[in-house]
């Protein structure tokens, strides 16, 4: 599903990952948390995610502001989810944070 966001400007993070293949069972447990709790944080307007190459996945958050975006970065549950992402469940990962400027679509 593609995100409904407002107009620009606001901030992305895009999360590009490989998959180590270990621990799934928790892995899907605490995506589905995270989802659930990124909801409820201040200036949070959605997210998109695909499977990429059979073996990873490219999530994209939107935030209203960077103050928020960094806000997310440092929540405790956010911050146990990123400690097992690259002790157990990553082979891999790119963080790239940007501010969109122009958006459009149909």
């Amino acid at each position: 599903m593609i995100a409904k966001t407002p107009p620009p400007p606001y901030w992305a993070v895009i999360f590009t990952a490989v998959f180590s293949g270990k621990d799934g069972a928790n892995y899907e447990s605490m995506g589905g948390r995270m989802v659930e709790l990124a909801h409820q944080q201040p200036g949070f307007l959605g997210y998109e995610t695909a499977q990429a190459d059979g073996n990873g996945e490219i999530t994209i958050c939107y935030w209203d502001t960077e103050a928020n975006l960094r806000a997310w970065k440092q929540n405790d549950e956010h911050l146990e989810a990123q400690r097992m992402g690259r002790d157990v469940w990553y082979s891999g990962y790119s963080i790239r944070i940007v501010k969109v400027e122009r958006a459009y679509g149909i």
